[in-house]
């Protein structure tokens, strides 16, 4: 599935069939490139559920930027709030596609909100700085915090990058300050205690970042 829109439930529909179920109102449209990850996340809902194949977000390829402006001219616009890139794996390993297809929309489609959901370890995939790459692009960067240190954050994550990661991921976060209008941390509610939270939102107010902190789905 390429195009899809979420409902609640933890449920994941093809976006035209979203549209059936729900024939009102307005959506995120949700844009999935790849199954890979360079984190393990041990609270990851692709360790954590099971799909049911009309439904499910694991691609049987990775479909080419060709496909994917295809899935996305295919979709009806009217009922899009914004696009968001996320699926279940992570999008910036597709770096190509991901800024074609951003792309794509800025030019059909000016006034529809874009969203990057990411681990924010692009630029150590690529041993470069990426943030730029987003300029007039990208409306939102959501980078997944997950922890207020790197030890924690390691042990969580699993990142294939090792303790590096963290350091590497808040730099991600702050070069995107400078690219993209709206950069959001986030981290989940079940997973951390109240006080590591409280550290999660110090971290991000001493580096001039906001915090999420979003439900976490375990079905």
């Amino acid at each position: 599935m390429i195009v899809y829109a979420t409902h609640r439930g933890g449920r994941y529909l093809p976006f035209a069939k979203s549209l059936q179920e729900v024939p009102e109102g307005k959506r995120g449209l949700y844009v999935n490139l790849t199954n890979r990850c360079n984190c393990d996340c041990v609270f990851c809902l692709r360790q954590k559920k099971e799909m049911a194949a009309e439904a499910s977000l694991w691609l049987e390829r990775e479909p080419t930027l060709a496909e994917v402006v295809a899935a996305l001219e295919a979709a009806d616009w009217e009922f899009v709030s914004e696009a968001v890139f996320c699926g279940f794996g992570e999008p910036t390993l597709r770096l190509e596609e991901l800024l074609g297809a951003l792309r794509h929309i800025k030019k059909s489609r000016p006034n529809i909100s874009t969203r990057l959901n990411t681990n924010g370890l692009g630029e150590l995939a690529h041993g470069r700085e990426i943030a730029s790459d987003f300029a007039g692009l990208l409306d939102v960067a959501s980078i997944s915090l997950n922890a207020s240190t790197a030890e924690r954050y390691l042990s969580l994550t699993r990142a294939e990058y090792g303790i590096d990661a963290f350091e590497a991921m808040l730099t991600f976060a702050e070069h995107c300050r400078a690219y993209i209008p709206k950069v959001v941390m986030t981290i989940v509610d079940k997973v951390n205690s109240e006080d590591e939270i409280n550290r999660c939102r110090a971290l991000c107010a001493a580096r001039g970042l906001t915090l999420r902190v979003r439900p976490y789905e375990a079905d």
